[in-house]
């Protein structure tokens, strides 16, 4: 059976500058073109389409996808088995936040009391989703899949203590980095204790210390404006807290 763009779109739910956009970046070539120069596809066509949708709602982008169908039968597999575990995983975050906010309505109905127990673990559920949402994608391409979730792992099982140090390191290390800021440069001694500050923040979510790692991070800081967002509370004190950490790591600090 053929089907032409706009055929093939109704089929297939999506627009026909979307098949046009595959075709341009070569995810999804028509089977031929005919005298008119209109596009036709086949049923090898909708097949592939088939795929690239499935792999999207796995929230795949399309340079991976294009990868993916190119690649032999056992390296999709096992690339669709890594996306499988992560949705497993994020469908069990979401139950457990969802179960977290169901006892809060009891427990504001009077159905029921909350311990303090369940209100901190929905909390790291919660900021753990957050998280993902803003910094997931960009986190996992450059640390990886396993990284991200053993990061997140460590965090879920932090003790309430360590929660609430973990949070008010956070804060201390805005503090810190201000005085360190207006005080002297990326090498003294204030800036020093802040980098070794923020390792002790980080290791509230690492497995395991790496001093490259810490330095990459520090630079994603900069590069990113999110992050430049949350540090830049004057001008150049994401780059200081950057100068500060590489400083730490090269100098052999750690």
């Amino acid at each position: 059976m053929t089907y032409t763009v706009k055929a093939l779109a109704e089929l297939a739910g999506v627009s026909t500058r979307t098949l046009r956009y595959y075709d341009q970046i070569g995810l999804l070539k028509p089977a031929l073109r005919n005298p008119s120069g209109y596009r036709i596809y086949r049923d090898t066509e909708v097949d592939r389409l088939q795929d690239i949708l499935f792999l999207k709602a796995l929230d795949v982008g399309l340079d991976e996808i294009q990868v993916l169908l190119s690649a032999p039968d056992d390296d999709r597999r096992k690339r669709l088995e890594q996306h499988r575990e992560a949705l497993v995983k994020q469908r069990s975050d979401l139950d457990r936040l969802i179960a977290n906010v169901d006892q809060t309505i009891d427990t504001m109905k009077g159905m029921r009391t909350m311990t303090n127990e369940e209100k901190f673990e929905g909390l790291k559920t919660n900021m753990i989703r957050r998280n993902e949402e803003t910094y997931g994608k960009e986190i996992r391409e450059k640390y990886g899949d396993q990284t991200v979730d053993d990061a997140n792992e460590t965090f879920q099982g932090l003790s309430k203590d360590a929660y609430e140090e973990a949070q008010a390191l956070s804060e201390e290390i805005l503090r810190q980095l201000e005085a360190a800021f207006l005080t002297g440069g990326p090498a003294g001694k204030e800036a020093m204790e802040l980098a070794a500050m923020h390792k002790r923040w980080l290791m509230h979510y690492w497995t395991s210390y790496d001093p490259n790692a810490h330095a990459g991070l520090a630079q994603m800081y900069t590069a990113d404006e999110r992050f430049t967002a949350y540090y830049e509370k004057k001008e150049g004190m994401t780059a200081f807290l950057r100068d500060a950490i590489v400083h730490y790591t090269d100098q052999g600090y750690v």
